[in-house]
């Protein structure tokens, strides 16, 4: 058998093929104790609903019920069953087992659902390439909430993510990472051969995700063969290597084996055992987080990724609308619960600031040194004073978020009928600037008071407007593209606020996205837990401090990048293109 770990970028059909022989780890051993194989039929109930699967447990002969195992699911689990067969799966862990290259686990085998018709004249769904190639989180829903509980109510498994394992090949293959990718709080190590990381579902997509995002702690393992498909969806030799090339450049513990076989198991199959063997070497230290390594990883310079969200909040019904106070302590809303909360910076501790808020939401601080605030419930613009006074700015208008100049202009948003008004800082006159966005949600300005930025969060844009000099806006266009995964084309690009760089920074379904000054999603930031970001804000008397808001809780992280204050304008520098 032979291995290559040197990536070639020259044309398929240049390589000659080799021949791969399984070795003693793929053979069955005098002495070596078997595992047990259980067959099921497992019959969705909630995700991936009408859908039937053969699945197949295997219980290590090691396994003491008074012990959890260890977890490795497979995915088209019926072609590792046959000890005959090219992939040997049960047998290739009863050598492993035994030897000590892995801990005892329990392997669940998994094939993909299929929807049976209801006569035999009709056909039936086959869900592979939808449970699979999809880009989303249900797989990964469906492993995590259906099929391992029912495994989980006769074996023991662990609970720790670094003893769960994923491993598939082709369409197989880029499951096993996406699942591990959205769930890295449950699945560690990941075994992908001639993973389809190509457009059948916008596989393409994952290298440059995986380059802008914050690293997860996880472990790859790659294989693909030089002459792969070369389809309508692309190249699965330059996808692989695309794939494998971004993990390195973001520093995760990667390997890719390469060899000259076209889209089989001919090369997966020999290599299986020690495929397995790599990701569970070391077994008993914890899997690290990367820190990133190559040029212009732009994570780095924004967030320090040993440090992780520490919550200064919570057991609030909805929170929203984070601003930073002269003093660097920032404000949020509990929307629902009609409260406004002050956090002390220097603390991290949160008091009450005021009750009956008439459902504020946005908020924002300005020049004058009063708390703005849109009012959803009581449907009005409304300042105030930190001895407790209020002041109306605008009456019988729906709002969501708001933000000033330094001249005292108000900008807020108004989904429900796609506007975006200006209130001049006399407060004599109120007027929409813009309409027509799908549903208008964050608004913030540049640093420099030049631009006006909305994002619509129904889609993948954050617009950007000219400010004229009378408070209107002009030359809009759909600027900054956030990034979506495919569970929603919706972004949920919420509040929004800029650093000195003049870099953006979105609240999003997939995390805090950062972008650069021509538009560009630079960085995207873990969020604090499996829940969308609502809001985002820089406090602290430096402006050096994240804080976010999320679902009933407010978190809040070290920055390396540092905030602007909201009434002080400042010239970012000119970027490079």
């Amino acid at each position: 058998m032979t291995r290559r770990n040197l990536i070639s970028l020259a044309p398929a059909a240049l390589a000659a093929q080799e021949v791969y022989k399984h070795g003693a780890d793929s053979m069955r051993q005098s002495g070596v104790p078997q595992g047990e194989v259980t067959k099921f039929e497992y019959r969705a109930k909630e995700i991936f609903p009408g859908t039937v699967r053969d699945y197949w447990v295997y219980v290590p002969a090691q396994y003491k019920p008074d012990k959890a195992a260890c977890v490795m699911v497979f995915q088209d689990g019926q072609g590792y069953i046959a000890d005959d067969g090219n992939l040997r799966g049960p047998l290739v862990l009863d050598n492993l087992i035994h030897k000590g290259d892995m801990p005892p686990t329990i392997g669940i085998f998994v094939s993909p659902g299929v929807m049976p018709p209801l006569n035999p004249q009709q056909q039936t769904r086959y869900n592979r390439s939808y449970e699979y190639d999809n880009l989303g989180n249900q797989y990964g829903q469906f492993l995590l909430r259906e099929l391992i509980p029912e495994v989980k109510k006769q074996w023991n498994l662990s609970g720790d993510p670094n003893d769960w394992a994923l491993c598939g090949q082709s369409s197989g293959g880029i499951c096993a990472f996406v699942t591990a990718w959205h769930y890295p709080e449950h699945f560690r190590r990941v075994v992908s051969f001639i993973g389809s990381y190509t457009n059948l579902r916008g596989g393409h997509n994952i290298a440059s995700i995986v380059r802008k995002s914050e690293p997860k702690p996880l472990r790859v393992f790659l294989q693909d063969g030089s002459n792969d498909n070369n389809i309508y969806a692309g190249s699965w030799w330059i996808g692989n290597q695309d794939v494998h090339a971004a993990l390195d450049f973001c520093g995760y513990d990667t390997k890719f084996v390469t060899g000259t076989e076209s889209h089989n198991m001919k090369h997966g199959g020999p290599i299986l055992p020690d495929a397995i063997r790599w990701v569970w070497r070391g077994y008993g230290q914890p899997i690290p987080k990367p820190t990133g390594k190559g040029d212009r990883f732009f994570v780095n310079q924004i967030v320090d990724i040993k440090s992780d969200w520490e919550e200064v909040s919570g057991n609030h019904k909805f929170t929203e609308g984070p601003a930073v106070a002269p003093d660097g302590n920032v404000f949020f809303t509990d929307v629902p619960g009609e409260k406004i909360w002050k956090i002390d910076h220097a603390t991290g501790k949160a008091s009450l600031f005021r009750d009956n808020t008439g459902r504020a939401n946005g908020l924002m601080f300005g020049a004058d040194g009063r708390l703005y605030a849109c009012q959803g419930g009581a449907k009005r613009i409304v300042s105030f004073g930190m001895d407790g006074s209020e002041k109306v700015l605008a009456e019988n208008v729906t709002s969501n978020d708001l933000c000033l100049t330094a001249k005292g202009d108000v900008y807020f948003t108004d989904p429900p009928e796609k506007k975006v008004w200006h209130i001049d800082p006399q407060g004599n006159r109120k007027a929409v600037v813009t309409q027509g966005l799908e549903f208008p949600n964050g608004v913030v300005t540049s640093p420099d008071y030049g631009l006006l930025l909305v994002a619509d969060m129904r889609n993948k844009w954050i617009w950007s407007y000219q400010i004229q000099a009378d408070g209107s806006v002009a030359n809009g266009e759909p600027f900054y593209r956030m990034e979506v995964w495919d569970e929603n084309s919706q972004s949920g690009a919420d509040g929004m606020t800029t650093d000195s760089e003049g870099y953006l920074y979105v609240a999003s379904r997939l995390g805090l996205q950062v972008c650069d000054q021509p538009g560009r999603v630079v960085a995207v930031i873990s969020k604090p837990h499996s829940g969308s970001l609502s809001n985002v804000v820089f406090g602290g008397p430096d402006l050096n401090t994240l804080y976010v808001t999320a679902g009933d809780r407010v978190f809040r992280r070290p920055a390396i990048r540092r905030g602007v204050w909201p009434w002080k304008p400042v010239m970012p520098p000119k970027p490079g293109l």
